[in-house]
Parts: C-alpha cells; sequence; structure tokens
C-alpha cells in the first residue's frame, strides 16, 4: 500500500502543487519523496511509501541504471515478479517486486506488461526517450487509481481523488476528476512543453478470460473437466496458491475475521500456510461487533479451532457514529450500504494501526460477487441471469467493496491482500458452469462450501454459517447497528429536507434520510462531485428500497431468531 501522485504540464508552480499530494500521507506513513523530472520543469512525481517489500530500495519514483529513461510510481504488489525474472532473464537491480514492470516494459511494450502482471497494481510509467506515459491498473481495482485531464493537456494522477480536486491550472477543473477503468492502461503521448495528449485506452484483461500470466505460474495445468470431485480440487488448490503468493512481505501479516465463511476461509488456510513456511510469529486476527454479536462470537470459534491470536475489537455505538464522517472523507462515496459497513472496518483499522504491528492485512473481499453470496441470488431467474450478474458485481467491485476495503485500511496505513480476487482463481470459477454455481438447497455459495467441507479447516457450523448483513453481524441481540444507525439519522435530517432532495440533488437523488446525511456530508467534501458513483449499491430481482440483506424475504438474522 503505497501513495502515488503525478503532474504533467502543469502551469502552477509545482511547491504549491505539492500540497494536493499531502492529502494522501495516510497512504504511506513510512517516508515522502517529491522529484522532478529532468528536462521537463512542469512534470513531477510524488510517493508516499509504507515500505512492505524491499525496506533499503523501496522508494519511488523507480530508476534503474539499465534504463535510465524510465520512470515508474506505482502502488501493488506483484506476486510473479521471480518467475517473470526466471521465464524472461532478467537482472534486476533492487529487490522491489515492481521493478519487473520496467524490464517486462523494455522487452515486449506496454500491452505485455500490464497483461503479464500477477498482482494488484496502479502505475505511472514515464518514458522519456519515447515521449509516452502510461498508466495502467488491475483487473478488479483493487488498487485505487484517478486522474485528470484538461483539454489543454495538463494531467494529474492521484491513488485518490482528494490529491487532485484542489489542484491549481489555468482552465477549470471541475467534475473532470475520475477513477481510471480497472483492468485498462493508457497510452499518452508527451508533448516538450510537459502536457500531453491521449491516445488511446486499451481494456488488456476481463475477469473471465485466464490471465496470460498463467503460463509462469508456480501450479501447473489443472485437470479439465466439470466433474464435481474435480472442480472441488481445482477450486482448493487454486484458492490455496492464492492465499500462498500472498505471503509475500517483510512486515507483519495479519488478517480480519468476521466469522463469516469468506473471512474465516482465508484466516484458515492463511495460518496453515505460514506454519508450513515457518513464519516466527503467531498470526493476529481481528473481529470487530457490539458486545455478544454474532460476528463477535462466530469469529472466537474460528479463532479457537485454527489457533490465532485474536483481538476483539468493541464497537462502541457513539464511537461509530462519530465516524460517520471521516469515514465518508475517506471513502469518496456517499453509497448507503458502502458506508454503513466502512464503519467497522474503519474502526477496527485504527486499532490494528495503533495496538499491534500487523500492516499486511488478509481479507475475504470478492468473495461475495465471485461466488453469489448476495442473499439476493436466491431470487435469480435462471442459472445464466445469475452468472451475468456475478459478472457485473465484478467489474464494480471498484465502486463498491473494493472501494471500502481500500479506503478503510489505507487511511490507517495498512495494506490490504484480497486472495478471492486472484485472476487465476476468479477466471477459474467463472469458467464453470452456471448452474454449478447458484445457491443451493437454501444455501448460497453451496459449491464454494462444499468444496472445503472434507478440509477440517473450519468447524461445520462455521463453513455453513448464513450470510449476516455486516451491519446485523457487528450487532448486539438486543439492537442492530442498522436500527442504531437508522434512530440517530433521523433526528438529524428534517422530513421537509428529504421532500425537497431531488431538487437539491438531482444526480442519484437521496430517498432516505440516511443516504440525505450521508449525501449531505459527501458535497460538505466533494462538491458537485456526485457522478463519481454512477449508482447505488442495491440488490437484484427483488423490489428494494433499501440495500441491506435485512430488508429481504429470505433473510433471517441471529439477531432475529
Amino acid at each position: 500500500m503505497c501513495g502515488i501522485w503525478a503532474l504533467f504540464g502543469s502551469d502552477e508552480c509545482l511547491s504549491v502543487q505539492c500540497l494536493s499530494a499531502m492529502k494522501i500521507a495516510h497512504r504511506g506513513p513510512d517516508a515522502f519523496r517529491f522529484e522532478n523530472v529532468n528536462g521537463f520543469t512542469n512534470c513531477c512525481f510524488g510517493f508516499h511509501r509504507l515500505a512492505v517489500v524491499d525496506q533499503l530500495y523501496g522508494m519511488q519514483p523507480i530508476r534503474v541504471k539499465k534504463f535510465p529513461y524510465l520512470w515508474l510510481c506505482y502502488n501493488g504488489e506483484i506476486y510473479n515478479f521471480k518467475q517473470l525474472q526466471k521465464q524472461f532473464g532478467f537482472d534486476y537491480q533492487t529487490l522491489v517486486d515492481g521493478e519487473v514492470i520496467l524490464h517486462l516494459y523494455n522487452r515486449g511494450g506496454i500491452e505485455q506488461t500490464a497483461s503479464m502482471l500477477d498482482g494488484v497494481f496502479a502505475f505511472i510509467l514515464l518514458d522519456t526517450a519515447n515521449r509516452k506515459v502510461f498508466l495502467a491498473r488491475d483487473t478488479y481495482g483493487v488498487r485505487p487509481l484517478f486522474k485528470v485531464l484538461t483539454d489543454d493537456g495538463f494531467l494529474g494522477v492521484c491513488s485518490e481523488a482528494k490529491g487532485l480536486i484542489n489542484l491549481k491550472h489555468s482552465t477549470s477543473l471541475c467534475s473532470k476528476v475520475e477513477p481510471f477503468l480497472p483492468g485498462h492502461y493508457e497510452v499518452l503521448d508527451l508533448k516538450p512543453s510537459g502536457k500531453v495528449a491521449s491516445v488511446e485506452l486499451v481494456k488488456f484483461h476481463s475477469c473471465k478470460d485466464e490471465p496470460l500470466h498463467v503460463a509462469c505460474d508456480t501450479v501447473e495445468a489443472l485437470p479439465s473437466g466439470f466433474d464435481l470431485e474435480t472442480v472441488k480440487s481445482n477450486i482448493r488448490i487454486l484458492f490455496e496458491n492464492a492465499v500462498r503468493k500472498r505471503l509475500m512481505a517483510h512486515r507483519r501479516i495479519g488478517c480480519l475475521l468476521s466469522g463469516g465463511l469468506d473471512s474465516s476461509l482465508v484466516a484458515a488456510v492463511l495460518l496453515k500456510l505460514m506454519k508450513e513456511i515457518n513464519v516466527n510469529y503467531p498470526l493476529q486476527t481481528f473481529a470487530i461487533g457490539m458486545e455478544n454479536s454474532p460476528d463477535l462470537l462466530a469469529a472466537r470459534k474460528v479463532a479457537a479451532h485454527i489457533g490465532s491470536e485474536h483481538h476483539e475489537v468493541i464497537l462502541n455505538t457513539e464511537e461509530g457514529i462519530q465516524a460517520i464522517e471521516e469515514v465518508i472523507f475517506s471513502l469518496e462515496t456517499y453509497d448507503i450500504t458502502t458506508i454503513r459497513a466502512s464503519i467497522g472496518m474503519y474502526l477496527v483499522s485504527k486499532y490494528i494501526r495503533k495496538k499491534t504491528d500487523s500492516v499486511v492485512i488478509f481479507s475475504g473481499e470478492g468473495s461475495d460477487e465471485l461466488t453469489q453470496g448476495y442473499i439476493y441470488f436466491h431470487k435469480a431467474p435462471s442459472p445464466e441471469e445469475a452468472a451475468e450478474e456475478s459478472e457485473r458485481l465484478l467489474k464494480e467491485l471498484y465502486l463498491f467493496d473494493v472501494l471500502r476495503a481500500d479506503r478503510t485500511t489505507a487511511a490507517h496505513g495498512l495494506e490490504l491482500r484480497v486472495p478471492f480476487l486472484d485472476h487465476r482463481f476468479t477466471s477459474y470459477y467463472l469458467s464453470l458452469p452456471a448452474e454449478l454455481r447458484i445457491p443451493k438447497n437454501g444455501i448460497e455459495k453451496y459449491l464454494l462450501r462444499l468444496s472445503f467441507e472434507d478440509s477440517n479447516l473450519l468447524p461445520k457450523e462455521i463453513l455453513w454459517r448464513p450470510k449476516e448483513a455486516f451491519s446485523d453481524g457487528i450487532a448486539s441481540v438486543k439492537k442492530s447497528w442498522f436500527s442504531i444507525l437508522q434512530d440517530y439519522i433521523d433526528q438529524q435530517v428534517d422530513d421537509l429536507l428529504l421532500e425537497k432532495a431531488a431538487e437539491k440533488y438531482p444526480f442519484n437523488p437521496p430517498k432516505t434520510k440516511e443516504s440525505y446525511y450521508y449525501r449531505q456530508i459527501f458535497e460538505k467534501h466533494y462538491s458537485g462531485r456526485s457522478s463519481w458513483l454512477p449508482h447505488y449499491w442495491m440488490p437484484r430481482w427483488v423490489k428494494a428500497t433499501d440495500p441491506s440483506a435485512r430488508t429481504l424475504k429470505h433473510y433471517k438474522s441471529a439477531t432475529q431468531e
């Protein structure tokens, strides 16, 4: 996890513009560098570093003697950098995994570079010899990237939008700051003036396609065919491989553990693999919830089963409510379910940063979208439509769950790792027949659960635990976090304000007091930028006015039993 920032063709003094780069300092608490580009006085890079790999030579922009004309600023982890070195005979100058980007680009250009990277990344690559600037972002947008490009060729790029919205320029920048699309790279010409012109924006990978880098993966070709035993075995092999490759770190590894299926599977496999490679410290797992909430009780059970050093953060209602504004500022969204689910994750990340030395944090994001874990999948008209919905959700992860997971952890200088979004694991799962992936016997993620049934990784009651709405999972038995939020917000937003909401906010107008309250806070910090959220996250195939699972008929939480 780092913060990257770059400007090309700035009309304003760079020392003034540099202040904007400080808005993302939380992403890299270990070091900061600001560097001008030789020969282009109005171009520069800013970098905030969280040192996870190669603590000595990991500062950026990365430049190596072999390619003095290449400048690289990147945020991410490239898990196959050693395999690529072996396959192509690259001569690395540092231990930084991202250095492979320079070698791949020199060998085969930007298309091959982006396609061969097994990992999560957002990068800015400058080639002064050929006067080109390249931007790229991983398939699911696990690492964030925003850009602004004016009509006269001024380009600003940053890990978070907040590092771009206050840039000074002779022409207005209003509303042009936008997220860079996941799975794409962009080629821009660099003019002698330092300004740029976009040449092409190319999609280099779709979630269904087997990635090119499979050719140099540590796991060989898998057995083909869709008989159940083969499929279950392949799922286990690929998921374990996804966790194993993410163990790459020189800082302590921890894991978020809600007690739900996804985080529990991640934690169990992670601890098993850490033991295999003799990691010399216990795995710390972290759960958050109100006293005796379903999530805390389930997480406690998992931690005891796998033998982790478990930490519980008790959610204080007042603390949760007070965190809403800083959470919205961190997230850069006003989406209802994203904000609700972010409060707990933000507070547990705050605890990890203050009270422990774990920095690299594993989590279960991506599983609900990939394995059809949302409760509304029970209402899918057909397996084919369920499969299409799964792909749509994966493509939009960067607007919702992946955004939440990145910002809430990065706000506290932590680095997130999400094995369920491994390129090879996801492309395999999506290649399976649609009818294999749907909920069965009233249970969502049936195939995933079945695949690990005989592994003894988890207690049976956890492996088959139904999905909780996050706001219920962290709630006390007496009252859900959802209800507590509603009661507080009801006092903050007048009925008349809500009636006139569509006039004040014509784009994505708030329909509830909660939605209105979040929108007000968003507009306070990011006025006029509501288009960052194209639509609210809502369940399909049901008449829903609220994104919470608890409003669906199929849903029955432990707090309601």
